[in-house]
């Protein structure tokens, strides 16, 4: 290790001191300063004679404009093969993004007017990377070349995500003959990674509010790149789908409005970053409790609005879970002895000192609404509590060094549930007459299943539907129970409920039969649930969600005869005993027609399937004797009736 430093020290003797560093490449926006050093071997030196540091990290104001535009228009007064262009930049070049490449304006010509930009030039739009010498550099959010600390989802800088909360959400649309447009959803200002898919033959578009009130509109009619209130929006506009993203942050309150075009229904999914504008924030210390020989003061907590940079209710700053309220701190003040005292006063333990006046109320009363906005109300006084705990009212001056408490507040802010029908199932038949289902969820202000919708505007979850193709119903030579072995049927083959986009009852896997052989008993356990289409989740539901009878959850079972009783076929015996029935050209044929009465009304019993000679041509019954060139088909048992008997 000690020849290592040496080499490293003999190494850097070689190289003269760092010179100072070169004026920044810009004055705003970020640039690069370099700063070199020579050589003094007559060899060559092992290592870099210049290094590059970030500068000038302060936003440029919007007046300044792109610098690799600048670039481009300083091309404007030479000619290009004889003749002047305004040149527009060419960003995002995925090959060369530290070439200057330009644009004519309203041409199609792009020339690459110099190899390299200027240094602190950004490699890419939505990238803090820069260009060094014609490379691109890695820049972190702290400004730093070669850091890779990024920004959270939130827009802070090595964030932990906690200064803002994931908004997702779906809107259907609900055409009516008296509406031409409706809002899917208002994105506050600051909100960032804005995503919007439209489905279906309806139109998005925009309207805006600025802090300062000034309203805008934006009728998104083609794609491309728009700016609206310097916040930059990428739309893309396809014959069924639109697309609307904005990076932000965004510098206006955004209302996405639909505006209808066509007889069908149209979706909307949305997910965007919403900053948390109401935070607490810790008060100074309030007065202190004596003037003089040792008293005590306690700072409190005022919920803030940081657009507004005022004071605003309690009720903001708890409307987010995120937010804890900090503890009021507690320290001694005015320690110095009174001049009216033979000397020092004692300072008291904090649980004995004279409390000072203070405001109390009485408890809220009852929202005047459960949703949509209602009012509260309170009465708040003045209150002073004496050394033995007795409290008592006083004037209301003495609390007036600490903001009264609000009298009257809203409540119950938030948007009453309402019903979301998702999309229509496809039809539940391959071809003739059928039903569509879909999903009617009772969804509140978060987006979450709740109840509470009236059942008078429920939209309906079915419908008649039609394939137009011509249903066939070929002729079953073989009665349906005969096709398989029948213990299959009555208990293994079972067909599984699909978890669908209607609530349903869904049944799991019924449990092994309580005997192995004879009448037993199996389980399983039934819930209702539904395929929520936005997310690809199935979801749980209370059990009056779902429609139409519940599935058993207990039935008997039977496990073939025990020993002593009638041989049956074993499912490899029924295969090939089937598999051996041929198609003959005779008249005459042997064909299974039902199953006789169960031989039990509970508890397990057995049928027989009927057998007969039949005249293929006219489908009738003939004598059994014209059947003698056909080989009978086997005896087929099938178990019926398997609940349990009733009590007696």
């Amino acid at each position: 290790s000690s020849r290592t430093a040496r080499s490293e020290e003999d190494r850097d003797s070689l190289w003269d001191a760092w010179g100072s560093w070169s004026e920044c490449s810009r004055t705003c926006g970020g640039g690069a300063s370099y700063s070199l050093r020579r050589c003094l071997s007559s060899k060559s030196c092992e290592g870099r004679n210049i290094r590059y540091r970030t500068c000038s990290n302060v936003d440029c104001p919007p007046e300044a404009g792109d610098f690799r535009a600048q670039q481009c228009s300083a091309h404007n007064d030479v000619k290009y093969q004889g003749q002047f262009y305004e040149w527009l930049p060419v960003s995002n070049d995925p090959d060369n993004p530290c070439s200057l490449k330009c644009q004519a304006r309203g041409a199609a010509l792009v020339v690459e007017l110099a190899p390299k930009v200027l240094d602190g030039t950004r490699c890419y739009t939505e990238s803090l990377d820069m260009c060094i010498s014609g490379l691109c550099q890695i820049v972190g959010c702290d400004r730093q070349l070669g850091s890779a600390i990024k920004e959270d989802n939130c827009g802070v800088c090595n964030g932990d995500g906690s200064t803002c909360r994931l908004v997702r959400g779906q809107y259907k649309s609900q055409i009516s003959a008296n509406k031409l447009d409706d809002t899917v959803v208002a994105i506050p200002y600051g909100s960032r990674h804005v995503r919007l898919v439209l489905k279906g033959p309806d139109h998005l578009y925009l309207e805006t509010k600025t802090l300062q009130g000034v309203k805008g509109e934006n009728n998104l009619s083609s794609t491309g790149s728009f700016n609206v209130d310097n916040s930059t929006i990428d739309f893309q506009k396809f014959p069924d789908k639109e697309i609307l993203r904005i990076s932000g942050p965004l510098t206006a309150d955004f209302t996405i409005k639909i505006r209808y075009a066509g007889a069908a229904d149209s979706s909307v999914q949305f997910i965007f970053y919403q900053p948390i504008i109401h935070r607490w924030r810790e008060t100074d210390f309030f007065p202190c409790s004596a003037s003089c020989g040792g008293g005590y003061q306690l700072t409190s907590a005022e919920c803030f609005d940081l657009r507004s940079n005022r004071v605003v209710a309690d009720q903001y700053c708890h409307y987010y879970p995120e937010n804890i309220k900090p503890k009021p701190k507690l320290q001694e003040c005015n320690l110095d002895p009174c001049p009216a005292s033979d000397g020092y006063k004692q300072i008291m333990p904090y649980d004995l000192y004279h409390p000072l006046p203070r405001w109390e109320s009485t408890p809220w009363t009852a929202c005047s609404s459960s949703c949509g906005g209602g009012i509260q109300s309170r009465s708040v006084s003045c209150v002073e509590e004496d050394i033995q705990g007795h409290i008592s009212p006083v004037e209301e001056w003495k609390c007036m060094y600490t903001p009264k408490m609000p009298v009257v507040q809203p409540c119950n802010i938030f948007d009453c549930p309402k019903w979301l029908a998702q999309e229509w199932s496809p039809c539940k038949v391959t071809c003739g007459q059928g039903l569509r289902y879909r999903v009617v969820l009772c969804i509140d202000h978060r987006g979450m299943h709740t109840g509470g919708c009236s059942s008078k505007t429920k939209p309906h979850i079915k419908e008649e539907c039609i394939v137009p193709t011509p249903c066939y119903k070929p002729k079953e030579k073989l009665p349906v129970e005969a096709k398989l072995p029948w213990y299959k049927q009555a208990q293994e083959l079972e067909e599984g409920a699909m978890v669908s986009e209607e609530p349903s009852f869904i049944p799991e896997a019924w449990s092994s039969c309580s005997v192995t052989c004879g009448v037993g008993s199996q389980v399983r356990l039934v819930k209702c649930q539904v395929l929520l289409s936005f997310s690809q989740s199935v979801a749980d539901l209370p059990i009056d969600e779902c429609e139409g009878p519940k599935p058993v959850s207990q039935r008997a079972c039977y496990s073939g005869p025990c020993s002593g009783e009638a041989t049956e076929y074993t499912p490899e015996e029924t295969d090939l005993l089937y598999g051996s029935l041929q198609e003959f050209d005779e008249l005459y044929d042997w064909e299974y027609e039902g199953f006789t009465e169960c031989s039990e009304s509970c508890g397990g019993g057995v049928q027989e399937a009927v057998v007969t000679c039949l005249n293929k041509q006219t489908r009738e019954t003939a004598d059994e004797t014209l059947c003698v060139t056909s080989r009978r088909p086997p005896q087929l048992l099938k178990a019926c009736n398997l609940d349990p008997c009733p009590p007696r």
